[in-house]
């Protein structure tokens, strides 16, 4: 499969380094991030189902972070090849194969950002309407909030994917990333305009500003209310029961906003790989970590769950 009225059928992957002295070392490093990740998200994805004390909206939510994370954002997009680009001489994917990680990464992105958003209204709810919360955040508002989240993934992943897909490739087929973002293939194409860019900006502004502008909202609500409590051990564990959240949400639209909203002139693409394998990698690795290490509910339910094996 080829792009129409394009010469290529397949694109180089650069990966992330061309020095040969780093490559086997950084295979283990990001071979160990990808096993952390994936018993990081699959042990709270379990713990999740397995705790009725956790089936909640925020734990609904959280599951479905983890299940983003360890899905679409590693075993499905991007780990298998990046890992390939460190042992292989040459890191070849076919544009049929480029066009479907690219698919599958915008899915993550968008998913990932509109459900820290959900989350950030699931704490508003809680903190500000408590009495209300059961109501408000009823399994019927979790799961079309939910819908919601998937739709604008799938969303954020044809505008990307169709803007690319209607790029012509003439000959360079060298992509400058380890693996098939957004920039990169905007650059590689002989036939990009501003209209493409354009398309990119005002899809990525719609797929970060605005859950961004629901978090900041839900939580000047938030903080407002927690300011006016006059309890400081109240106060302290309402904050305690966002600062999770808070960490999560810093991480990911930082690196995400330093990436995609800046013209590529301003941010070079190889500054763009560090910016891009934070939210990519990192993120999802320290994700179920954050949420365990920092949350008592996850703690509590994870030694309960020790316990019965043990016992067992």
């Amino acid at each position: 499969m080829a792009a129409k009225n394009s010469s290529v059928t397949e694109f180089i992957l650069a990966g992330f380094t061309d020095q040969p002295g780093l490559q086997i070392p950084l295979f283990f490093l990001f071979l160990g991030f990808y096993m952390v990740t994936l018993l990081g998200n699959l042990g709270l994805i379990t713990l999740i189902g397995l705790n009725a004390r956790l089936h909640t909206p925020m734990y609904f939510f959280l599951f479905n972070l983890s299940l983003v994370d360890f899905y679409f954002s590693f075993s499905t997009a991007i780990i298998p090849k990046m890992l390939m680009s460190f042992v292989s001489k040459k890191n070849i994917i076919s544009y049929a194969g480029c066009m479907t990680q690219l698919f599958f990464f915008c899915f993550f992105v968008f998913s990932e950002s509109f459900i820290l958003s959900a989350m950030a209204y699931d704490r508003y709810v809680a903190i500000c309407k408590p009495l209300l919360y059961t109501v408000t955040m009823s399994p019927q508002v979790c799961l079309l909030l939910l819908l919601g989240v998937y739709g604008m993934g799938v969303f954020g992943a044809m505008a990307h994917t169709g803007n690319i897909l209607f790029l012509t490739f003439c000959a360079d087929n060298l992509v400058n990333h380890y693996m098939c973002d957004i920039l990169p293939l905007l650059e590689l194409s002989c036939n990009s305009s501003y209209i493409n860019e354009l398309v990119v900006f005002t899809v990525v502004t719609i797929g970060i500003g605005v859950p961004i502008v629901a978090i900041f909202i839900s939580y000047g609500f938030v903080f407002s209310s927690i300011f006016h409590i006059s309890s400081t051990e109240s106060r302290s564990k309402a904050f305690s029961t966002c600062s999770s959240h808070i960490i999560a949400v810093s991480l990911f639209f930082g690196s995400g906003a330093f990436m995609y909203l800046k013209p590529p002139s301003i941010l070079p693409l190889d500054q763009g790989k560090m910016s891009s394998l934070f939210y990519t990698i990192v993120v999802p690795m320290f994700n179920p970590l954050i949420y365990s290490l920092r949350n008592k509910d996850v703690k509590f339910a994870l030694r309960k769950t020790l316990g019965r094996i043990t016992f067992s």
